[in-house]
């Protein structure tokens, strides 16, 4: 039972996090449903994204994980696919982290 209540918590504070009421995020909708409006100037902005989330950031040096995640996130911004598994990673990692401060608070 409290593992479902700590899950259900977690959402709610990832949830807070990703609030569409702030200044910024309005400003790019304002602009995204600009773009929606033209067919050529979405699906060359669809491409872009694409390209920008799978192919860009792949070969890029750094930690591979956060390049994942990074990717995840560009492409997780048109495609609806990679929204679900960035939202799913998101959720899965926020677990871990509650388990591993657990267990070190235990060790302790």
């Amino acid at each position: 039972m409290s593992r479902m209540v700590t899950e259900r918590a977690l959402e709610v504070e990832i949830a807070a996090g990703e609030r569409p009421d702030r200044p910024l995020r309005r400003m790019l909708r304002a602009l995204r449903s600009a773009i929606g409006r033209r067919p050529w100037l979405l699906r060359g902005y669809r491409i872009g994204v694409g390209v920008l989330g799978g192919l860009v950031l792949v070969p890029l040096p750094g930690p591979g994980w956060l390049i994942v995640f990074l990717g995840l996130a560009v492409l997780g911004t048109e495609f609806a696919w990679a929204q679900r598994i960035a939202a799913w990673l998101k959720r899965r990692l926020a677990s871990f982290w509650a388990w591993w401060r657990a267990r070190r608070a235990a060790r302790a």
